[in-house]
């Protein structure tokens, strides 16, 4: 929808966000035309009239247009010659590329091309749909592990599809757990349904290893241990269990395996308990009472708690606490981690999956240092919608296998990352204003669809565009790859689920975002669950698992590295205004009691087993004893040393699902002066 202003030099459409957040809010963006003809996006806010997005945006996408007509932005293909990049036309660019891949694919097969991506844009197209080309290959398979892979194994053990509580129904709530997730930062949208549950009487508890924006915000805030949430959700379920708070009908009609869960449970004493957590007896007793007493209970589990050895485990044991007490009977009640199941897309040609043979071999992306060591074999790697020079563990070997005389390197982007600066080829992308999408979300069941609303600048192409291009020179002839939106559109609605009927291509285009069509009333594992059995499963039974890496005297501290409130990962770290915002570098939040020979706003060098790097240091008691906190992935060129703090973090995995460690890395700080730093760079 398009409204022009009288004088018609300017107009607003709404488009739906297309960047990692649970909230894919539906945006409502200003158009001007400028004395030269050009028309420019020049302000975000939220669609007033959209149920979840109402009428506000996040303090980071408010910004988007300075990231859109940033002075910087690539517009022009460009290629490293005597290490510098310098600009080219397309058809050398793509002519040149695709002669590598010839060359490479006849001499070594297409297990020598990687493709790494992750969630830059969660289009349907621009982000999932560009991988039909590297499947028309055959190139290895990337497992997109970084973020969600080990709670989604975790909610799949357990129940099955990704089914939430509606956003709309916590308002219901008598109580409400935001377990392992900042989501006043995270998932903004939320808190209006949660404040307006508080109204209605509800107490809000925050559980997270240090105070930050939603731990001031909520009414009750546990400083769990880092790595102990099984513990104490088990802890919690052994009092549910001895106080008989439990909802015997509920666990006899829809859940299996509770006596194998029980007994595991009933070993976790509220003072084993505590030992273990940090946490005080009569917390723990406190937290046990307000679930299974002061319900309905809604439970919002965040993917940080993951980001441990054990993290898969962690969420399946607090995500069971629900079935427990049969609060999914009740509206309001329940737990959520992603809505995303409900999108009953037809997906079978989505990415071309149906040309992903069982032999092709995978790489895990949180490994992405080993596969691009020379004995990997990678000579051509296609880097978009993300930045692993900041993203990816161990990024100093990152950077080192990114700069291998003998690998091309090719980055498709909208900013000048680190990952750029790195690149052979770099080929210029449009945003979601200039390439149409389609769009879900993991925070709501409401469908999207962008039109192009602007003219892409300069000579920006989409991610389609290019390969596309790049297969018509390889020879490729996968329908699915020359796809157009509509083709795309038309495919994944070809679906008789009931959660889409009615929502029609055309449907869609007309409105630009549509419900999916679920009863108002859902309760979604009321009944059980759609895993093997029908239930809700307790078994595997989830159980605590110490670190195999414990604090030491060498290493005391457990670094933590969970999102900043201004940043969404790497996206917005060019931006001045928004790292000015954050605190203008970043900063490692330590405990007085650690603290040491560390000053307040002195510096500080991290170093871990995998590597070290400086940040400033700011002595709070908002974190404890034992745990340093870094929020947000800034781009390293806003750091004192000029490097990510994954420069300190491991490639290790979690138990379930193969995803990322990120809260687990143990270091040691040792102060450094601000002229040894700069001497460093």
């Amino acid at each position: 929808m398009t409204t022009f202003s009288a004088a018609a030099l300017s107009r607003q459409v709404l488009l739906t966000c297309p960047l990692d957040c649970p909230d894919a809010c539906r945006l409502k963006v200003t158009i001007e035309r400028g004395p030269d003809g050009i028309e420019k996006a020049t302000k975000v806010t939220g669609d007033p009239d959209h149920p979840i997005t109402r009428g506000f945006a996040c303090a980071k996408t408010v910004h988007y247009p300075a990231r859109q007509n940033h002075p910087e932005r690539p517009l022009y293909p460009m290629k490293r010659v005597g290490g510098e990049l310098v600009r080219i036309s397309w058809e050398q660019a793509l002519d040149e590329i695709a002669a590598h891949l010839k060359e490479v694919l006849a001499r070594r097969g297409p297990d020598a091309v990687l493709r790494y991506h992750y969630a830059g844009t969660m289009g349907l197209m621009e982000g999932h749909h560009v991988h039909s080309f590297f499947r028309a290959l055959g190139a290895p398979e990337l497992d997109e592990t970084i973020c969600s892979s080990a709670g989604t194994e975790a909610w799949r053990l357990g129940y099955g599809t990704r089914y939430a509580v509606p956003l709309e129904d916590v308002p219901y709530a008598k109580t409400i757990v935001l377990w392992g997730i900042n989501s006043l930062s995270t998932h903004s949208h939320l808190t209006p349904f949660m404040t307006q549950a508080r109204k209605n009487g509800a107490k809000i508890i925050h559980i997270d290893p240090y105070l930050n924006k939603t731990g001031r915000y909520a009414d009750v805030h546990l400083k769990v241990r880092p790595g102990s949430d099984t513990a104490l959700a088990l802890g919690v379920a052994c009092e549910i269990i001895e106080q008989g708070w439990t909802d015997e009908n509920y666990l006899r009609d829809a859940a299996q395996g509770l006596e194998e869960f029980r007994a595991e449970a009933e070993q976790w004493t509220l003072e084993r308990t505590a030992e273990t957590t940090g946490l005080s007896a009569s917390q723990i007793a406190d937290l046990a009472r307000a679930i299974g007493q002061s319900g309905p209970t809604y439970i919002r589990v965040g993917y940080g708690m993951t980001r441990h050895e054990g993290g898969g485990t962690a969420l399946r044991a607090v995500t069971l606490l629900p079935a427990l007490t049969g609060d999914w009977r009740r509206r309001g009640g329940g737990c959520a981690l992603s809505a995303s199941g409900a999108f009953h897309l037809n997906r079978s040609q989505l990415g071309a999956a149906h040309l992903i043979k069982p032999e092709v071999r995978h790489v895990n992306m949180n490994e992405l240092a080993d596969a691009l060591e020379p004995a990997g074999g990678v000579e051509a790697a296609f880097i978009y919608n993300c930045n692993p020079a900041v993203v990816a563990p161990d990024s100093g070997r990152v950077i080192a296998g990114l700069q291998r005389p003998d690998l091309k390197v090719i980055v498709l982007e909208q900013a000048m990352t680190e990952t750029v600066q790195l690149a052979d080829y770099v080929l210029p992308a449009t945003t979601f204003m200039e390439h149409p999408d389609i769009y879900t979300s993991y925070g709501h069941t409401w469908l999207g669809y962008n039109p192009a609303e602007l003219a892409a600048p300069g000579e920006a192409r989409p991610n389609s565009w290019v390969f596309q291009e790049l297969g018509k020179r390889l020879g490729l002839t996968e329908p699915a790859l020359f796809w157009t939106v509509d083709d795309l559109l038309d495919e994944v609605l070809n679906t008789d689920h009931p959660f889409l009927e009615g929502v029609t291509p055309e449907a869609l285009k007309t409105a630009g975002t549509l419900p999916l069509n679920i009863l108002k009333d859902w309760l979604p594992y009321a009944h059980g669950a759609p895993t093997p059995s029908g239930k809700v499963m307790f078994t595997p039974v989830p159980s605590y698992r110490s670190s195999t890496a414990p604090l030491s005297a060498e290493y005391p501290l457990r670094l933590l590295t969970p999102p900043a409130h201004h940043f969404l990962n790497s996206t917005y770290g060019m931006l001045g205004n928004l790292t000015k915002a954050e605190g203008t570098e970043p900063h490692i939040f330590v405990h007085p009691t650690d603290a040491g020979q560390l000053t307040h706003g002195g510096l500080a060098r991290i170093i871990s087993e995998t590597g070290e790097t400086v940040r400033r240091v700011r002595v709070t008691d908002e974190t404890q004893a034992g745990v340093a906190v870094v929020e947000g992935s800034w781009w390293g060129l806003s750091a004192p040393d000029g490097q990510s703090i994954n420069a300190v973090t491991a490639q290790t995995l979690t138990d379930l699902g193969g995803g990322s460690t990120f809260h687990g890395t143990r270091v040691r700080l040792e102060a450094v002066s601000d002229k040894s730093a700069a001497q460093a760079l």
